[in-house]
């Protein structure tokens, strides 16, 4: 333990802790601006200046470790005035268009502007960035170079938590310019559309593609009949838009506001999840007791997909043919909810509300993704993208009595609400495998050695006597040591390392995507895995194949899992990428 005195006041923190977390210990706020909690320290920013004694110079709290009987000032006139003369910098090359600004009083730059009290500009605007450079190639994010402040998050997410490599820095100096290699469009590059780089951006550079008016426009059409499905991460994270205390799980308020705002039927798309497992169990199953290609790896993600079909065209083989909980909902809106309401699927208008600026992509993704005769998915827009939407409707959701969602597409189980957090497909689907290769229920479905947020994590878990190894991987940079030793294992010839996979893009699960309310901490991915998993825990029904509508599904629709017409409308299929071999 190292002690010191931060502005007169002793403290003692671990060996290694930089001054700004010994500050954050001792409940004193030094600003930053490029610093974020998921990333690496870089100092870019400069704004997190203090003064040491016995120091001439001012470092940088981020970069540097607090050391023993060091005595720190991290407030007083003269660094007061320097953060100031700092953002009065960063500001000179920053347009100054914040009322049509996507992150509009969300924005980390304009709060610590109004906190330094910046009314007018110091400097000369030297704004060299041109308009020409906004790129929304891929329809799943927007990145406006302009607006980059250079603080470096969107590069280290993309480079090192995501092992993408999509974007980097080019030029240097004053011309310094966010971009992919080669200046080339996004939807040229390696980008997987995980939206993690709009996530941490702290200004508007980069954030999600807006479809809010495609739905706006649906819903004041009288010839579409709207429904809407609402994902597992939503839930849990659309209250900090509203006040409400982080992981508070307000589906009852969802479904009230989107009825509210025309929509014509609420789905969950929790009960897609149970489906998903139905499918998904079922194929492990067979793989597992008929000799079938092992591991299975999870296929729920559109990012992960996006990335396995780039880099590891090479064990498509391993993946899951079941689509996601969302394509599924849609498929099943189309065609059995359709049918069940006589209703012409073409006049159904589908609108998904996810976690994820993947999912914008995965709609589209392939023909598979429109298994009814149509689009199945019409609209996906993010947690965001709803917060926008309901505070533009005038609905008070804070003071919204609950209301139940659809009666046949809206029932679910414990199992299918965890899929929002890492490793909740696999225990959802363990608790389904359990009762398909045994017939009965596992004696504690809670398998907990599955969840936290261990980039890597690892289990073993007894069925009936069979020892079922299973590995689940959140975060793209962790998956290349899951792929390796499945690799090496099939090069030499052995058995497979595990037997089941699960595969997340963005650390912490759906609870962390891309589309979720900017400023996500490990504490914030807790609390809000927290407020699924209490809800699993307190549900009556908590295994996807005890869902009496799922089950009414399968026998009024589907028939049974993997039958005819479940792979025509549930499953995917999988085409390497060859450019992004190697």
């Amino acid at each position: 333990m190292i002690k010191a005195k931060i502005n007169g006041k002793p403290v003692e923190v671990k060996e290694g802790t930089s001054i700004l977390e010994a500050a954050k210990q001792a409940k004193v706020k030094i600003p930053t601006l490029c610093k974020h909690e998921d990333l690496e320290a870089s100092g870019g920013c400069g704004l997190c200046i203090v003064k040491v004694k016995g120091m001439p110079k001012m470092p940088r709290a981020c970069t540097t470790e607090i050391t023993e009987g060091m005595e720190i000032t991290t407030h007083d006139a003269e660094l007061v005035n320097i953060r100031r003369t700092v953002l009065e910098l960063i500001m000179s090359n920053h347009p100054k268009d914040c009322l049509v600004c996507a992150r509009n009083q969300d924005c980390e730059l304009q709060r610590l502007c109004a906190e330094f009290g910046i009314r007018e500009d110091a400097f000369p605007s030297i704004v060299h960035r041109q308009p020409h450079k906004k790129d929304d190639s891929t329809g799943t994010i927007t990145i406006d170079t302009s607006k980059c402040v250079l603080c470096g998050r969107c590069v280290q997410v993309c480079q090192k938590v995501q092992n993408v490599w999509a974007l980097a820095f080019l030029k240097r100096g004053i011309k310094t310019e966010l971009s992919p290699a080669g200046e080339i469009d996004l939807q040229q590059s390696p980008c997987v559309k995980c939206g993690q780089c709009s996530a941490h951006c702290p200004v508007g550079a980069i954030v999600e593609h807006d479809d809010t008016q495609k739905v706006w426009n649906a819903l004041m059409d009288e010839k579409k009949y709207c429904v809407v499905q609402i994902a597992p991460a939503v839930r849990v994270a659309i209250g900090e838009a509203f006040g409400f205390p982080v992981g508070s799980n307000l589906t009852g308020k969802l479904n009230a506001a989107l009825y509210e705002l025309g929509f014509k039927a609420v789905f969950d798309t929790n009960t897609a999840a149970d489906v998903t497992i139905m499918e998904e169990a079922s194929e492990f199953k067979h793989r597992l007791t008929h000799g079938g290609t092992l591991p299975l790896i999870t296929s729920c993600c559109p990012a992960w997909v996006d990335y396995m079909e780039k880099y590891h065209g090479d064990i498509i083989e391993n993946f899951s043919s079941a689509k996601s909980p969302q394509e599924m909902m849609g498929a099943l809106s189309k065609t059995y909810y359709a049918q069940k309401h006589n209703i012409d699927p073409k006049d159904i208008f589908m609108v998904s509300i996810m976690p994820c600026t993947a999912k914008k992509y995965e709609i589209t993704r392939s023909d598979d993704m429109f298994s009814s005769g149509y689009q199945d998915i019409d609209v996906s827009i993010t947690t965001r993208e709803l917060a926008r939407m309901l505070k533009q409707s005038g609905v008070n959701f804070k003071e919204i009595e609950e209301r139940k969602g659809d009666d046949i597409l809206a029932d679910y189980s414990g199992a299918g609400t965890i899929f929002g957090a890492t490793g909740g497909v696999m225990e959802a689907a363990l608790r389904t495998a359990h009762y398909l290769i045994t017939g009965r229920e596992a004696a504690n479905i809670d398998f907990k050695e599955v969840r936290g947020l261990k980039g890597i994590k690892e289990a073993e878990i007894d069925v009936d006597g069979t020892k079922v190894k299973v590995a689940i991987a959140h975060g793209l940079a962790n998956v290349g040591d899951v792929l390796a030793k499945i690799k090496q294992a099939k090069a030499e010839g052995k058995e497979p390392p595990y037997h089941f996979i699960e595969v997340m893009a963005c650390e912490g699960g759906c609870v962390a995507g891309g589309g979720q309310p900017y400023g996500v901490t490990n504490e914030l991915r807790k609390a809000r895995a927290k407020g699924l998993y209490d809800e699993d825990s307190s549900m009556q029904i908590r295994c996807s194949h005890a869902n009496p509508a799922v089950q009414k599904i399968y026998k009024e629709y589907l028939g049974e899992p993997l039958g005819d017409k479940a792979h025509k409308l549930l499953h995917n299929h999988y085409k390497a990428r060859e450019s992004y071999k190697g």
